[in-house]
């Protein structure tokens, strides 16, 4: 039950991030777009596109990884392959992303990312396979000596 509870509240979690995140790349690129903001001589055309192209990548990826969570709370079962991936990279994400920004933003954002961090690493631990489940694919007979 615990467990479910952890992957709820970590889809929560990723889903509200997705949504603040996708918001704060619309602004930023909004109002790069309106100023025509350049860095170093860079198209501002060029800088807006991907100002936004990366908050839909990072809302989709934040949101894939989300949809994975409450699928795993559903089914109370571990993720498959793939879905354990794409969990391993959302975890790692937030710890690199964590290191970041401590120094730009400060410890309170660092403290956000930490707990969004442990809250899918937690979910990960507890869906991982059991002693249990393993055993009957451990016990193949050795092959026979020639």
């Amino acid at each position: 039950m615990a467990r479910r509870l952890v992957a709820v509240a970590a889809a929560i979690v990723l889903f509200l991030e997705a949504a603040g995140l996708v918001l704060v790349n619309v602004v930023l690129g909004t109002a790069v777009d309106r100023q025509s903001m350049s860095i170093a001589g860079m198209d501002p055309d060029l800088m807006s596109g991907a100002t936004y192209g990366l908050g839909a990548f990072m809302g989709a990826f934040l949101a894939a990884s989300a949809v994975v969570l409450l699928l795993v709370a559903a089914r109370d079962r571990g993720p498959g392959r793939a879905a354990r991936f794409l969990l391993v990279a959302c975890a790692l994400t937030h710890g690199v992303l964590g290191a970041l920004v401590v120094g730009m933003v400060g410890w309170g954002a660092f403290a956000a990312m930490m707990v969004i961090l442990a809250l899918v690493v937690l979910t990960l631990m507890a869906y991982a396979k059991e002693e249990g489940d393993n055993a009957a694919a451990e016990e193949v007979p050795p092959p026979a000596a020639v």
